[in-house]
């Protein structure tokens, strides 16, 4: 049954494509379907992507609410072609390829689909299904020794922050106060989001706007304090409504430590027929019920379960790699677990059965086998019990206990924790199966994001701030991109980002202190050590400064705690964790390095680096793209200038104005051109033109144009002599030739304080004169235009502007100025012509080109050049 719809049209622009993504992803998100929310995406993008690009039509998309998942269904208006079947043995097509993707990624991801045709168009349907939640009851939990209660301060302090329906803060306790150091007043008003830091990793797509309009919701961010640093905390949020119907959120919060005292129990589903039987599952002997949900969760409570079968001090789990040569640290307990998160050690680390985590092991004294477990170097742990976690005989993880004193293991307790081991170990597997398939999902939504943003803008700059804005911190704390000119030029730090805006400088100017990492082309991620060494080797120097120490530990005056070896200290814990290089390469050369990295000792996940590296590769293409677009734009910019004259010369008495306007993006010269050069001692040729057509075309021949002019005007012909020259050397070009309207004239600057004028209108938009009693008057006829028939007869015609008298020259991009119906017009340009009496030749020139603008909302879309002259009137005695 269908309880709610929601239906859009987009029109077949590419821009369509990410409007359609964030149509449905609104209207998921509104319905409360975030579990399908990424397939739907994903699934939208491609199909509009068929119908708005592929097909080039319109595309249709309706979502309908079920009371069991959702159905789009994404139409387009051209039903003539095929669709491949599985049953006609038709291949789907590539998932590499840039198109036909769409039905392969709904038969992946949909539950069901399907293709309909009409008379008038087709469509294609998917339907998602909500995943099955476990139905429970909410449990206090087992009684647990005083030793096991989770940690909190003495006094526990819970924020209560009520926050209103524009996002907006409307109560904020003392409580609040005390934790983040923000009064009431400082932050009554503000938006929420101008305080949290707020966690973007693949998979989670609920962002604090979201959040806030769910019913009930709770997790873990950041809310940055008074002093600028991040506060860790635990949130429950209830959406709440008033007596006058106004909705608003209730957020209560806790220091992220004191979860415990807002964090709802774990739900499961309560078996009947279990608790009837009397018999219990062996994994939850082990696990203890209702077991976790999540991956994490799991892992972490084994550890714990496991450390206390074994009166351990320790206990760690680590997962294998698909290629099982690597295991990946996931859960510790006793350990420094932030250090050693998502570390990895090799499956093999040694010749013998010890050596390998495809055994059980017992090491009675690590004190006799330095190195022999990797992951307890340094930790003080002596002895300790390693078993292998397997499904169908494939290795998928290894559990380990440990502790402080010597032979506390043996044979008895390797096989106590290999049975539990074997209990979980499916359990396991599961989950991190389905943590993989929520994450490849949030990296596909996230690769498709990214793509459409890289590929909207061919600007260089802004090429390079996307890369390390998609990165930080969705995959990364901090990022730097290196790029490189050419093959001869060394890697250049051209972009620096770190989560905390203050940690940015110091980021900078310690990596501008270290070489560059080696441009080498190998994909994938490799580790670079200098930064941290250099972060961990700046912030011993600042410590022993602090301590007076000086070189070689002799004693000194103690330093002040200064700002400087702050930030020294802040940028060492800023990038004391792993860094990874990632190659940008396009075209088959290195232009750049990718550069991420984690806080002091934090590792990167395997899935997080492959995701990465997806990412490097579209990055590296889009900086690619922007440097060609860039490097051409120049040059294309430079020969465009070399086009216009190098400037207006000095006429004695009389003042000249030159506007111009070329149509197109990036385009400095058209199809209109203009000229004023002199000719000989007392004598100036003036010309303005339009090229049939824009662009580079038309440019051509304007250059030929405006040097033809000045070469047979400086031999000596005249007006009409020098039209039909130029008349047959258009002719010449033969295909590339391109008719042309000319309007050239001579000018002689006489004693009197007048000016004489000989023109020639050629096809032109006529010439057009202002007088001091504000008449407007054509200054010439109308004559054959160039580039068309070979014999012209052109004659030129002469008059004289009197002092105070104007000479008004355009090509037709002004007088053809249209809004809608409506043109300017030569009626229309003669009218604002007669206003500008009495104004220099500047003023006149500003005053056409703003009527110009102002008579349509529009962008001109043609060429348009403006000439003014002006004889001025004498000075008054």
């Amino acid at each position: 049954m269908i309880t709610a719809r929601a239906a859009a049209t987009f029109d077949p622009v590419g821009r369509s494509v990410a409007t359609a993504r964030a149509f449905v992803r609104d209207t998921l998100q509104g319905w409360g379907y975030t579990d399908v929310v990424d397939d739907a995406v994903v699934l939208t993008s491609e199909l509009v992507t068929n119908a708005v690009v592929h097909a080039g039509t319109a595309a249709d998309v309706l979502c309908l609410r079920t009371e069991d998942g959702v159905r789009i269904e994404v139409s387009d208006h051209y039903p003539e072609r095929e669709v491949p079947l599985q049953s006609t043995g038709l291949d789907f097509g590539s998932p590499d390829r840039e198109n036909g993707r769409g039905l392969l990624l709904c038969a992946a991801l949909a539950t069901r689909w399907g293709v309909e045709y009409s008379p008038t168009r087709k469509h294609v349907w998917f339907q998602l299904d909500l995943p099955e939640r476990p139905v429970g009851i909410r449990s206090a939990g087992p009684l647990l020794p005083v030793g096991l209660l989770p940690v909190a301060d003495e006094r526990v302090r819970v924020a209560v922050v009520q926050i209103d329906s524009a996002g907006s803060i409307a109560a904020w306790n003392e409580d609040a106060s005390f934790l983040f150091g923000h009064t009431s007043d400082q932050v009554t008003g503000k938006q929420l989001t101008d305080f949290t830091a707020w966690p973007q990793t693949p998979g989670t797509n609920t962002g604090i706007v979201d959040a806030l309009q769910l019913s009930r919701w709770e997790g873990s961010y950041g809310i940055r304090g008074a002093d600028g640093r991040t506060i860790p905390v635990y949130a429950s949020h209830l959406r709440v409504r008033d007596t006058h119907g106004e909705p608003s959120t209730v957020c209560l919060l806790v220091r992220d430590y004191e979860r415990a005292v807002l964090q709802s129990p774990a739900r499961a589903p309560v078996s009947d027929t279990a608790a009837e039987s009397g018999k219990t599952d062996p994994f939850e002997i082990f696990i203890g019920s209702p077991a976790p949900d999540d991956l994490d969760g799991l892992l972490q409570r084994t550890v714990e379960r496991a450390r206390d079968m074994l009166d351990a001090d320790a206990a760690f789990l680590l997962l294998a790699t698909d290629d099982e040569t690597e295991l990946e640290v996931r859960a510790t307990t006793g350990l420094p677990s932030a250090r050693q998160r998502f570390a990895r050690v090799p499956v093999e680390a040694g010749t013998g059965r010890y050596g390998s985590a495809r055994m059980p092991a017992v090491h009675e004294d690590l004190d006799n086998v330095p190195g022999a477990v990797p992951l307890l170097g340094g930790t003080g742990m002596r002895s300790v019990v390693t078993v292998p976690l397997k499904v169908e005989g494939r290795l998928t993880g290894s559990l380990g206990v440990a502790a402080e004193a010597a032979g506390r293991y043996s044979n008895e307790e390797a096989l106590r924790l290999q049975f539990a081991a074997d209990r979980i170990a499916l359990a396991v597997e599961s989950a991190r199966l389905g943590e993989l398939e929520r994450l490849r999902r949030g990296s596909l939504s996230f690769l498709v994001e990214a793509s459409d943003l890289l590929a909207g803008t061919l600007d260089r700059d802004q090429t390079l701030a996307l890369m390390a804005q998609m990165t930080v911190p969705t995959l990364a704390t901090w990022c730097a991109v290196y790029t490189i000119a050419d093959q001869a030029s060394d890697p250049y730090l051209s972009y620096v980002l770190h989560e905390d805006e203050e940690r940015i400088d110091g980021l900078k100017a310690l990596l501008s202190k270290i070489a560059p990492p080696d441009p080498v082309p190998t994909p994938g991620a490799r580790v670079w050590a200098a930064p941290s060494e250099a972060a961990h080797q700046a912030a011993l120097r600042s410590s022993m400064r602090t301590l007076g120490l000086g070189e070689g530990g002799r004693l000194g005056e103690p330093a002040r705690l200064g700002s400087g070896i702050r930030t020294t200290l802040a940028t060492a814990a800023a990038v004391g964790g792993e860094t990874v290089v990632l190659p940008l390469v396009a075209r088959n050369r290195v232009i750049g390095m990718l550069t991420l990295g984690k806080p002091s000792d934090d590792h990167f996940r395997q899935e997080i680096l492959e995701l990465a590296e997806d990412l490097s590769r579209r990055a590296a293409l889009a900086l690619d793209n922007a440097r060609l677009y860039s490097e051409r734009m120049a040059i294309s910019q430079s020969l465009q200038r070399s086009l216009l004259p190098p400037g207006l010369p000095e006429i004695p008495n009389v003042e000249i104005e030159v506007i111009y306007r070329a149509a197109g993006e990036g385009n400095e010269v058209g199809g209109d051109f203009y000229d004023v050069f002199p000719i000989r001692d007392g004598a100036y040729g003036f010309a303005i033109g339009d090229v049939c057509g824009t662009g580079p075309e038309a440019a051509a021949v304007t250059g030929l144009a405006r040097h033809a002019l000045r070469l047979l005007a400086r031999e000596g012909f005249g007006g009409p002599a020098v039209l039909e020259r130029l008349n047959a050397a258009i002719l010449d070009e033969g295909a590339r030739s391109r008719f042309l309207t000319l309007l050239y004239g001579e000018l002689w600057p006489q004693e009197d304080g007048s000016a004489l004028l000989k023109v020639v209108c050629a096809g032109h938009p006529l010439p057009l004169r202002l007088r001091q009693d504000g008449s407007v008057e054509a200054a010439a006829e109308p004559q054959p235009l160039l580039g068309v028939i070979e014999e012209l007869e052109l004659y030129e015609q002469s008059f004289t502007l009197a002092p105070g008298d104007v000479l008004l020259c355009v090509t037709d991009g002004v007088t053809e100025r249209r809004e809608g119906t409506r043109m300017l017009g030569d009626d229309g340009l003669a009218d604002v012509l007669a206003t500008c009496t009495g104004l220099t030749a500047g003023a006149v020139a500003a005053r056409i080109l703003r009527a110009v603008e102002r008579f349509a909302a529009e962008p001109a879309s043609d060429d348009m050049a403006i000439l003014a002259m002006r004889v001025p009137e004498p000075p008054t005695a």
